[in-house]
């Protein structure tokens, strides 16, 4: 069996071995027990003259020692500890009691006073030699003097990524190759007196390719690559985080030119003066040098910090100023020209058949980051093993999709048949919206399979665009096609279910940015009253509402009316095509799942 990494067998011998030295000392020399005869009974014992006889037995270090004696009448045995013996033979001897006296042996000083410090003291040090030892097998990472060293990992270009690895970032890429220029050739910039950027922070949503572009900066550079996470400067201990920053620049020195990567920075340089700890805590005193750190650096050190996050908002200012992290490039997700470069990057090392089609796929996973996509094939991958087969096929990918998007489906769970038909008829009226609303859809999927995340069915549109923001048309579209499930089941059963808990939670969360955020009302009219970025407890804490009680039930008011309104009108759709709704249900009973083309064949039937 393989060793746990980290586990010190040295400190675990060395204790048993410290446990049974104790225990052979303490047995040879025993501690004294309880006196259970006292000196005012010894001397009223001596005065009636009760003691018959004693046995007097002296320590090794005189004068003290044991008396044992039997009293009168009834013999009882009884044994007094005294502080010197030869005064007690005396009071004896004086009274009629001649006591038997045990010679003391003679005593080996080194066996009894030497020895058992010097096993001991053995002990520690084979217990500390054999920590260090482990500790240095494992990287050293345990040992006391590393503990406010750098965690950084350093590459040195074994694994050389490129900007040819990373796909669909063409803008991005073109902002970082001036870094790569730098790296090459340094005096190019310094002759014009340039001041290549200090730092550089990648800013986008989780998986969108923030660390492999720091990746591809250093091999196309070909210079060391240092990453750590934010995370790992910050310790319980104060002084640690600290430390280990100066570590990873004095370390950074020596291998100049390089680069630097802090993920997730976020977890080390959020705003200052906003935790509980007030400006003496961990966090900010690793901060405080982090900021000195990057202000030491020469003009052309030739060391560049590049750092990611997906929350610049919550930074403090003191990072992102001129001179610190000067440069900040946005990561964002994918276009569709983008994910299908992604794609076939991911889609190297997998049999693909000949019914993928790569560009329709990037088509339908409108919103995915790169991240997701990977992920996208890894599952249509795993799907076409489980089928034995040695390629994937478009229908796995297919289920993927909808496994990624949606959740795994639960064919096995037992459903009634009246909550199918209520699923049927509430996925229905989701469905109809999507495809008779223009602003969302078109329809890709509706099933009436439970899902891994507790959804009795779904249905999934398909993306025909990539919009940059969001239309007041279509959040109101959003809302309606959230709503449109609760209105199938009044219609159809008279009777409402909980299963639009979460679609009414997604209707009133948009119904509110819209009002609070956007200023896409007429009665509160173009004023931010969004309180959601306050983020830190120390804030929340002492946070002051920036609108008052009044405004906030003409806020509460005017979200009620617009979800009043869109239910109304998305209420009269739904009428309008009923016998849609008849037949997609019972097309759903009958299938459990049907495609978009199914779908819309039924708005062509008489």
């Amino acid at each position: 069996m393989k060793k746990q990494k980290g586990f010190n067998y040295g400190a675990y011998f060395g204790l048993i071995g410290l446990l049974l030295v104790a225990c052979i000392y303490f047995s040879l020399n025993p501690l004294p027990t309880y006196n259970p005869f006292s000196q005012k009974q010894y001397y009223e014992a001596l005065e009636n003259n009760n003691i018959v006889s004693a046995h007097i037995e002296p320590n090794k270090i005189a004068p003290t020692g044991k008396v044992t004696m039997i009293l009168a009448p009834d013999n009882r045995q009884v044994v007094l500890y005294v502080t010197d013996v030869r005064v007690t033979e005396e009071q004896l001897v004086s009274h009629g009691v001649y006591p038997e006296v045990m010679e003391v042996e003679s005593e080996n000083w080194f066996l009894t006073s030497i020895l058992p410090t010097l096993v001991i003291a053995i002990v520690i040090v084979f217990l500390f030699v054999m920590s260090q030892n482990r500790a240095a097998a494992s990287g050293g990472a345990g040992r006391l003097a590393d503990f406010g060293k750098s965690r950084a990992k350093l590459d040195k270009g074994e694994k050389k990524i490129t900007f040819k690895d990373v796909a669909g970032l063409h803008e991005e890429k073109e902002d970082l190759e001036e870094i790569v220029e730098f790296l090459k050739n340094p005096q190019k910039f310094t002759d014009v007196g340039a001041r290549i950027p200090k730092g550089v922070l990648l800013e986008g949503a989780p998986g969108t390719g923030k660390t492999l572009l720091a990746k591809a900066i250093a091999g196309e550079a070909n210079v060391p690559f240092f990453s750590i996470s934010g995370s790992d400067f910050v310790e319980m201990y104060v002084g640690v985080g600290a430390s280990r920053v100066r570590d990873l620049f004095a370390e950074a020195t020596k291998q100049a030119p390089c680069i630097v990567f802090i993920d997730e920075i976020d977890a080390v340089a959020r705003k200052r003066g906003t935790g509980l700890g007030g400006g003496h805590d961990e966090r900010e005193q690793t901060l405080n040098q982090l900021l000195v750190e990057m202000d030491g650096f020469g003009e052309n050190a030739g060391i560049i910090v590049m750092a990611a996050t997906n929350r610049m908002d919550i930074l403090d200012p003191a990072i992102l100023r001129p001179g610190r992290f000067d440069r900040r490039i946005a990561v964002d997700r994918p276009d569709v020209g983008g994910r299908e470069d992604i794609l076939r990057v991911h889609a190297k090392n997998k049999p693909l058949a000949e019914d993928v089609k790569l560009d329709e796929i990037a088509q339908t996973t409108a919103g995915f980051t790169g991240a997701d996509l990977e992920n996208l094939l890894n599952e249509s991958a795993i799907i076409a093993a489980k089928s034995e087969r040695k390629f994937i096929q478009d229908s796995d990918i297919k289920k993927a999709l909808i496994k990624v998007g949606i959740g795994a489906e639960k064919k096995s769970r037992i459903i009634s048949d009246k909550e199918k038909k209520i699923t049927a008829y509430h996925e229905a009226g989701h469905a109809i919206l999507y495809h008779v609303l223009e602003d969302v859809g078109p329809v890709y999927t509706v099933s009436i399979i439970p899902t891994g995340r507790g959804a009795a069915g779904y249905t999934m549109p398909l993306p025909e665009r990539d919009d940059m923001f969001m239309t007041k048309g279509r959040m109101l579209h959003e809302i309606m096609v959230a709503l449109g499930g609760r209105i199938a089941e009044e219609i159809i059963f008279d009777d409402i279910t909980t299963g639009a808990s979460s679609d009414i939670k997604k209707a009133t969360n948009v119904a509110k940015q819209m009002v609070t955020r956007y200023g896409m009302s007429k009665n509160i009219g173009v004023v931010s009253y969004d309180d959601e970025d306050e983020v830190f407890i120390g804030n929340e804490l002492g946070h002051v509402k920036s609108h008052s009680e009044r405004v906030s039930g003409e806020i509460d008011q005017e979200v009620k009316e617009i979800i009043d309104d869109c239910y109304e009108k998305a209420k009269a759709i739904i009428k309008k095509h009923e016998d849609v709704l008849h037949r997609c249900a019972e097309l759903l009973l009958e299938k459990e799942r049907i495609g978009q083309t199914e779908f819309e064949a039924l708005f062509v039937q008489n």
